[in-house]
Parts: structure tokens; sequence; C-alpha cells
């Protein structure tokens, strides 16, 4: 059975990167994770299984300021953590075409990753939170949106899952800049969405819209979108099974 190494990848401010990556033949499959979720959760460690049976390559990552990576969260934004990405998805440039699955924030990222780079042949977006924090700012109330744009600083949420780990206006910034050029001249990748139809989170109709967008642009775009049972976490024993069945299947 093939064993995980450890990577680490300097970033830009030379904190590293740290994640993990499995050898294989015929596909890599890179996981992306979601805001603030940590490389080695019950999605990424089904994946790896799932690679070990293929013999296909994995890998996954923690974000520079969270998990294992090395710096402090509240010195990254959007663009860091989109540069984090970006060196992992070159380093895999060494190996068999990649397929990058991405969750929340991820699937987002993921995106933008696919319109980037030529090895990358293919996307799964689980419930992709796209323009993330561009919609958070529209949708809190008016005062807590000043407070954030005169403070500098705010956490998503006040739960305590989110409170200390405050977030910089630029991330909406970045997010908003990122949003509007999103399908310049997009490039054809073989992508497909899953949405949990109980998704409270990140809802259901952001993917609707984004295909519904996207098809609109070039008809032919190789898109598929499914709409499940299943909340944002898509967790559950069914959902699971969706989720790799979804993941394994080629471009």
């Amino acid at each position: 059975m093939n064993q995980s190494t450890r990577i680490e990848i300097p970033g830009t401010d030379s904190k590293l990167i740290v994640g993990d990556r499995i050898p294989g033949q015929e596909r890599q499959l890179l996981f992306v994770t979601g805001f603030l979720s940590k490389r080695w959760g019950n999605k990424s460690k089904a994946l790896a299984d799932l690679c070990r049976e293929r013999g296909w390559g994995f890998c996954c990552f923690d974000f520079r300021g969270n998990g294992e990576s090395e710096g402090a969260f509240a010195d990254y934004t959007l663009l860091d953590w989109l540069e984090d990405a970006r060196s992992v998805t070159k380093m895999l440039a060494d190996g068999p075409p990649v397929t990058i699955i991405g969750s929340s924030l991820g699937g987002w990222l993921a995106w933008l990753l696919g319109q980037e780079f030529s090895h990358v042949q293919q996307l799964v977006l689980l419930a992709p939170a796209f323009n993330m924090m561009g919609k958070r700012a529209k949708d809190i109330s008016p005062e807590r949106r000043q407070q954030w744009q005169e403070t500098g600083w705010m956490p998503w949420d006040d739960d305590a899952l989110h409170k200390d780990f405050p977030l910089s206006w630029k991330w909406v910034e970045e997010s908003e800049a990122l949003w509007a050029r999103r399908l310049d001249s997009p490039r054809r990748v073989s992508t497909r969405i899953v949405h949990g139809l109980q998704d409270v989170v990140i809802l259901p109709k952001g993917s609707w819209e984004f295909t519904e967008h996207l098809l609109t642009q070039d008809p032919q775009y190789p898109i598929e979108l499914l709409l499940k049972t299943g909340d944002h976490r898509f967790s559950t024993p069914a959902n699971l099974q969706t989720f790799l069945e979804v993941a394994q299947q080629l471009p």
C-alpha cells in the first residue's frame, strides 16, 4: 500500500506550506479544503484510500496560517491562499494528469486553478463557495459591514468556530476582483459540481447560477451540476458514497 510523504513548499514569505502526497499512476487527485478546514478530514481520507486502491496519486495540504502549515492566520488573505494552491498544483506537474477536488472555498479556488494550468484535466467542486467573502459582505447588516470596512477586521461569524479568526477587508476586495474576471475566456475543463439541496451555508442556487451563466458564455462547456440531498458538510455515508463515485469518474 502506498504511503504518504510529507511535502513542504516555501511560500512567498518563506513560511512552509505543509501537505502530504501519495505517488501513483494514470491520475492524481488534489484535494483543496474549505475555509479553516484541515487537510485530513473524512473526505480527504476517503479520497486517499480510493487512490491507494486504484494506484492513483493523491495530494492534500494546509494553507499557510492554518493546520500544520506555518504562519499566523491574520497575515494571509485570499490571494495568498490561492498562491498556496498554485504552488502545490505546480509541484504536481511532474506526475500524471490532475483532477482537483475542492470543497466550499476550495471549490472556488479549484475552478480558478483549472483555468490556469494545462495539466489540470478535471474538476470536482463540492458546494463551491463562489465569491465567498464578497457575498458575505453583502449578506450581513449594513452596520456590521461598515464596522468591517472601518476597523479593517471582522470574523466570518461570532460563533466558536470563527470568532478567533478575524478576516481583513482585503478578503472581500480580492474576492470581488477575482469574481469579476471569473469567466474571461474560460478554458474548457471537465467539471462536475455537487451541491447539497439542504445547504444553508453556501446556498445551492449559487452553483445553479454559476453553471447557467457559464453555459451562456460557452454552450458547449463540459460542466455537469448534481443537486443531491445533503447539507453543507455533505458527510453522511450516502453523501460520501456519492462524493467518491463522482471523484473517480473519468473526464
